[in-house]
């Protein structure tokens, strides 16, 4: 994947404020990246992987976020206010919330079909492994999907709907894409932020393919490792009603933002007491009609 360095050593230096702050890249290795996602049989690891910590330039892009594209830089920013009142029932998440997310992608990427099959909520101060399904922020450098998951994820959560199979190929030989909407569910976000690559920095060879191993099922995604090259953004104290996209897979494999990437960090301007990070993001299928 070529990009014009050029360009985005311009739109990086345009005077942004940034802060300074660790990301966890993958060490770079000849297996491939296992992770299983319970406590595996005995004798075998969580997981054979190793990060390293790199510190890296992370610009505050408020400034810019009409500028930015989701089908260029890989993530976009957008105002949307919800009626969901508690984000920690799961009916009015199915309910109200993922209607209210379905119509908005529709309209922010001109899809004809929009399939939400997932949703993650994140709250460290709650987060009880195996006891709940609410997870602590992700602080590592990662993509939800790979060139091969993307497929293989649709395909099945198609025929879990009830799709048949010429139904689905249908679907899936036209252009579809992967996009993640994020939200910021509580209060003010002040601690562990997320932070997003622009895709175009991203080369290839720099984007492995791992196993992420479930009791029923194994998935593919992306583990980074590390390119001083890459330019991150985040956007600071998000509110409730703003959203964050992120492409995490396209089939289209012309484009720049075929893929991204993404982290939580620690960011060194949080206040020290400040409140656990709560945010909910969805996992998307957006289908468009050529």
């Amino acid at each position: 994947m070529s990009f014009n360095s050029q360009v985005i050593d311009k739109l990086a230096s345009q005077d942004l404020p940034y802060v300074e702050a660790n990301l966890n890249y993958l060490v770079p290795m000849a297996q491939k990246p296992v992770n299983y996602t319970y406590e595996p049989p005995s004798g075998i690891p969580r997981s054979n992987t190793a990060y390293e910590i790199r510190k890296s330039r992370i610009y505050n892009a408020r400034s810019r976020r009409e500028d930015i594209l989701l089908d260029r830089e890989g993530f976009a920013f957008t105002e949307h206010n919800t009626n969901v009142r508690d984000f920690y029932n799961e009916d009015e998440i199915h309910q109200v919330y993922y209607p209210e997310a379905e119509q908005l992608l529709k309209e922010v990427t001109g899809a004809t079909k929009v399939v939400i099959f997932d949703h993650t909520l994140r709250n460290a101060d709650i987060s009880k492994p195996g006891e709940n399904k609410i997870r602590e922020p992700g602080k590592r450098v990662h993509n939800d999907f790979t060139a091969k998951s993307g497929y293989t994820r649709a395909r099945w959560e198609l025929e879990k709907r009830g799709l048949g199979n010429d139904e689905i190929e249908a679907l899936l030989q036209k252009r579809f894409a992967i996009i993640n909407v994020w939200r910021g569910i509580a209060d003010t976000i002040l601690e562990s932020p997320l932070a997003l690559t622009d895709a175009r920095t991203i080369e290839p060879q720099e984007l492995v393919a791992g196993d992420l191993v479930y009791p029923d099922r194994t998935g593919e995604t992306y583990a980074v490792t590390y390119n001083p090259e890459h330019k991150w953004y985040y956007f600071p104290e998000m509110r409730r009603n703003e959203v964050i996209f992120i492409k995490c897979f396209d089939s289209a494999e012309n484009g720049p933002a075929r893929f991204s990437a993404h982290s939580a960090f620690d960011d060194p301007t949080s206040p020290p007491n400040a409140p656990a990070r709560q945010s909910i993001e969805l996992r998307t299928f957006v289908f468009y009609s050529a």
